[in-house]
């Protein structure tokens, strides 16, 4: 009898695992999404030790060597104001990828608190958190954007506090709905006929169960908000020079001299911000098909 009651624990570990090494496994059959990982997984490593990694002080000025083409001593080229461009790069990739990352973790920090009380409680609670949801949706975000940084001062700071603030509510509306269809099964009856608290309840055994939807959309939500920061980078309203990003990037090469004698220059940041946002989208397409045990 104890013989079989050990057996039955050890298998426990394995069964819980299956459905994780199955999710991987439908992960990584979509060749395009498994590639994609890999090239995020490189881009983040370069945007962190990019001190170590670039070749010059990316603020460094040679007005000799102003739109010099890619070469040994540059690999990316200079910019106008002769800043070796592969320096810049890899700067830009810290701030693009640093606005999308912590922005998106916040937001679903906030979507995930607001979508499992609504969803679980209900009633008063649910109506008051989705008003609240509904008056911020009805907002034109990105008008919203350009006002608060032309107001404020444009900052880095402040570009993730209006994302941050204008970004939760689509999280915590999917979660709602997960947790409305979740919320009155078997295993949470369960839970709540032995005495588990309501957080215990909701975030160990709720939340696991409805969080799928929601990680595939933060996925997809990353390269939104890396060609938003562009844009307004673009504009002039978000990451001020010198400071590097991709966006203001390709906003000092929109000249027709350089379009038309240095190409590669507005070239190279587009493509990064292309490439980012194409492996994001395809890695939250790997995500879906990975959860959907269907």
């Amino acid at each position: 009898m104890n013989e079989a009651v050990t057996t039955n624990k050890a298998q426990l570990p394995a069964a819980a695992a299956k459905p994780k090494r199955r999710a991987w496994e439908r992960f990584k059959a979509n060749r395009l999404a498994f590639v994609s990982l890999w090239i995020m997984a490189v881009l983040i490593v370069l945007a962190l030790f990019a001190p170590v990694i670039a070749l010059h002080d990316p603020a460094e000025q040679d007005l000799m060597s102003r739109l010099k083409p890619p070469s040994a001593a540059h690999w990316f080229g200079t910019d106008d104001l002769g800043r070796d461009l592969f320096s810049r790069v890899l700067y830009g990739a810290r701030v693009s990828l640093s606005v999308a990352i912590f922005s998106v973790i916040l937001n679903l920090l906030i979507g995930i608190t607001v979508g499992s009380l609504a969803g679980y409680y209900g009633g008063k609670v649910d109506s008051f958190l989705m008003r609240i949801v509904d008056i911020l949706l009805s907002f034109p975000t990105f008008f919203v954007l350009i006002t608060v940084v032309t107001v404020l001062k444009p900052s880095l700071f402040n570009i993730i506090v209006v994302f941050v603030t204008f970004g939760w509510m689509s999280k915590a509306r999917l979660l709602r709905g997960q947790i409305l269809s979740v919320k009155n099964r078997e295993f949470v009856d369960a839970a709540r006929t032995i005495g588990m608290s309501d957080f215990r309840i909701i975030f160990v055994h709720i939340l696991p169960n409805a969080i799928a939807p929601i990680i595939v959309s933060a996925t997809l939500q990353m390269g939104s908000m890396i060609l938003t920061e562009s844009s307004l980078s673009f504009l002039g309203l978000g990451i001020q020079p010198p400071t590097a990003s991709w966006g203001n990037l390709l906003q000092s090469a929109q000249s027709l001299t350089i379009l038309s004698n240095a190409p590669w220059y507005p070239f190279i940041p587009g493509f990064m911000i292309f490439l980012t946002i194409m492996c994001f989208n395809f890695i939250g397409d790997g995500l879906r098909s990975a959860f959907d045990s269907k």
